[in-house]
């Protein structure tokens, strides 16, 4: 939360920042489409946790025109393919924050969230302890969806 606040202090978006870099560990965009893209967030809630984001900076669903919204949603798909196929989840957290209110780390762009989960996934570490445990660093995750992800 921490890189987000102070990359928010200094005027810039991660995501929009993020699509002005060469693809790679370094920005985390595993795939551009043509309206979006999916990008891993930098603090998963779980292993395999990614985003679909669009390219247009707007901050609600509304603002987006029907085709956009057709594909994001069509992206979320595919990211839950490509992440069933590379970690065999039980379940899926699909899901928007739309607005700071409701949650939203980047309150001012858009973006779904695909959340892998497994039966007994919820222990006592995050609901009673406030800390997320992740068997897998997000390199490899960024590397392991990279390699599956349909060319």
């Amino acid at each position: 939360m921490q890189y987000i606040q102070n990359h928010e202090k200094n005027g810039g978006c991660v995501f929009c920042d993020a699509l002005k870099m060469a693809d790679g560990i370094e920005n985390l965009v595993i795939h551009r489409a043509e309206r979006a893209f999916v990008i891993c967030n930098r603090f998963p809630y779980s292993t395999g946790h990614l985003m679909v984001v669009p390219y247009q900076h707007v901050s609600t669903l509304e603002a987006l025109d029907q085709v956009v919204r057709h594909d994001l949603v069509d992206l979320v798909a595919r990211v839950s393919e490509v992440l069933r196929e590379v970690y065999h989840p039980d379940a899926f957290n699909i899901g928007l924050n739309v607005g700071a209110a409701a949650g939203a780390g980047v309150a001012d762009h858009l973006h779904f969230h695909i959340v892998p989960r497994w039966n007994g996934d919820a222990n006592f570490m995050t609901v009673v302890g406030g800390t997320r445990v992740l068997p897998e660093d997000l390199e490899s995750t960024y590397r392991r969806v990279t390699a599956a992800w349909p060319k």
